[in-house]
């Protein structure tokens, strides 16, 4: 592999270097983990970001916005610096560069699609632990680390302890700020990673604001296809536009389908490879639609790999889901949380716990704050019609009290909200705190009642709050 230096750098992402040329002797890495002789990758830095980078001796720092203070002081500290118009192609180049240094002969899967990524890669991942590979993935509780906005899939690997075996990395299939999309996230992210197998889970709309439309979605989600080499791509057979992708696949590699009308499919009995009952029904942890998708298309995705099924039925039948996935907080009474934040996710969620209510659905839903009045007008929308025909009880919260400014809810976006409620003649109740809106949730349901929680950074701190408020309710 070639040597790194600040000048090489620069020409690789279409960067312009102010200060010298030389050596690179750490890794890729952020600001507040740094070491000395790193290069810090930033979207943004000001003065203060300057002078810690510079005290922390790392070798360069890459940013897309810098003032001119920012660059007068790197110049005054003699701290190389490359300003580039795309951060995500700086990204890109610290991704290939830890996975050419780190993980070169690896087996690599990416993940990616609107719905479902967080769960399908964590569950290949575990499958593949249990397989007996050493294995990384970018995968946590909040999806944080699945795009080229900052460098922390390539710093994650370079800080791998020991050899790896195999990577299951998702990929955001869009990014960027409301004003500005990153064209191509999917397309860029997986063309650096170069995988063996890419699994594409359902087309919907999520990233309002950065995509308008369905074709839109489509459009960046069938960019991880552009350039394959690999050997499979696995497709979800229920989703119309998933599964005309297929028409995209190169004629050298295989197309494998999950969901019903394919080989590996979910019947009353449990999935079935073909004829084969690989995971009997009684074995899976969770029966909800969205759950059972994710674990259909980890299961054909491992099969295609050659473990055994009775490797991945084990790995299934005692899989742990990551935090805010339909996770049961409570079981007296019922509490789900789950991180459902657009309106597909928030449909399914809202119908998969009604089926588990004995008796009343109690929904605490979080609008989503400083997102825009368009994504929360249609998660409304997705909540009045998760609720038709349900026995329920709604209570909304804007969360002031535990979010930051970065997610603090505008006056447009409760109004356009509660508007839509209003529409559909939906009667709910209005927290501006989110304790406020667990404790009335709490005290005024039945033991045979259920209660939902619903939504991203708003609804984050939930479980911590009702620990702290019902210490023996919380498991």
């Amino acid at each position: 592999m070639k040597s790194l230096t600040t000048s090489y750098l620069a020409d690789q992402i279409k960067g312009n270097l102010i200060g010298e040329d030389i050596p690179i002797h750490g890794i890729f890495n952020i600001l507040k983990d740094s070491h000395k002789g790193d290069v810090v990758i930033r979207h943004r830095f000001d003065e203060m970001g300057v002078e810690i980078a510079s005290k922390k001796e790392v070798s360069c720092i890459i940013t897309q916005n810098i003032s001119k203070k920012g660059i007068d002081h790197a110049r005054d500290l003699n701290l190389p610096l490359i300003i580039c118009d795309k951060i995500e192609l700086a990204n890109a180049f610290a991704l290939k560069w830890a996975l050419d240094k780190f993980a070169s002969n690896t087996l690599r899967i990416v993940v990616t699609g609107t719905n479902g990524k967080s769960t399908t890669t964590h569950m290949i991942y575990n499958i593949l632990k249990e397989a007996g590979y050493s294995t990384y993935t970018n995968t946590d509780s909040q999806s944080e680390f699945n795009t080229l906005i900052d460098p922390m899939v390539a710093k994650q690997i370079a800080e791998f302890q020991g050899e790896i075996e195999a990577l299951v990395i998702e990929v955001s299939e869009v990014q960027g700020w409301m004003d500005r999309i990153m064209k191509d996230h999917a397309h860029l992210m997986t063309h650096t990673i170069n995988p063996q197998i890419i699994v594409l889970t359902n087309v919907a709309l999520d990233h309002i604001g950065l995509v308008n439309s369905i074709e839109e979605a489509y459009e960046e989600i069938s960019g991880a296809l552009i350039g394959f080499e690999g050997e499979y791509i696995i497709l979800n057979n229920e989703d119309p536009l998933i599964k005309k992708m297929a028409d995209l696949v190169p004629s050298y590699s295989k197309v494998e389908f999950f969901g019903n009308g394919s080989p590996v499919e979910f019947r009353a009995e449990g999935i079935f490879k073909q004829d084969n009952l690989i995971i009997p029904e009684s074995k899976l942890p969770f029966k909800s639609p969205h759950f059972i998708s994710n674990t259909l298309a980890a299961v054909q995705t491992t099969l295609s790999l050659n473990i055994k099924p009775e490797i991945i039925a084990n790995s299934v039948s005692s899989y742990h889901p990551l935090e805010r996935r339909f996770t049961v907080i409570s079981k007296n009474p019922l509490i789900i949380d789950d991180f459902a934040h657009n309106p597909d996710g928030i449909r399914a969620t809202i119908r998969s716990c009604a089926q588990q209510s004995k008796g009343k659905l109690y929904l605490v839903s979080a609008i989503r704050g400083s997102r825009g009045d368009i994504i929360n007008k249609v998660n409304a929308e997705a909540v009045a019609d998760g609720l038709n025909n349900i026995n329920h009880f709604l209570i909304i919260t804007s969360s002031q009290e535990v979010v930051d400014n970065a997610n603090r809810v505008l006056t447009s976006e409760k109004k356009v909200f509660t508007d839509v409620l209003d529409d559909r003649g939906l009667d709910y109740v209005f927290f501006e705190r989110l304790i406020d809106a667990l404790r009335f949730s709490v005290e005024n349901s039945k033991k045979t009642d259920t209660i939902l929680l619903i939504g991203a950074q708003g609804m984050d701190p939930a479980r911590e709050l009702l620990k702290k408020m019902y210490n023996n309710l919380v498991t």
